[in-house]
């Protein structure tokens, strides 16, 4: 299982994400979903 607790990431001044927390448990199917040009691609682990 993957887990992320109080993930936060700023570009500069911008916040991106804030405060994101989530579990990821094996034998499941996650996707992003989002605008194009929001950065989805480097959200992969």
């Amino acid at each position: 299982m993957i887990s992320l607790k109080g993930l936060t990431k700023r570009y500069g001044d911008r916040v991106a994400v804030d405060d994101l927390t989530l579990e990821l448990k094996p034998g499941t199917v996650t996707g992003f979903l989002g605008p194009n040009g929001a950065g989805k691609p480097n959200g992969r682990l």
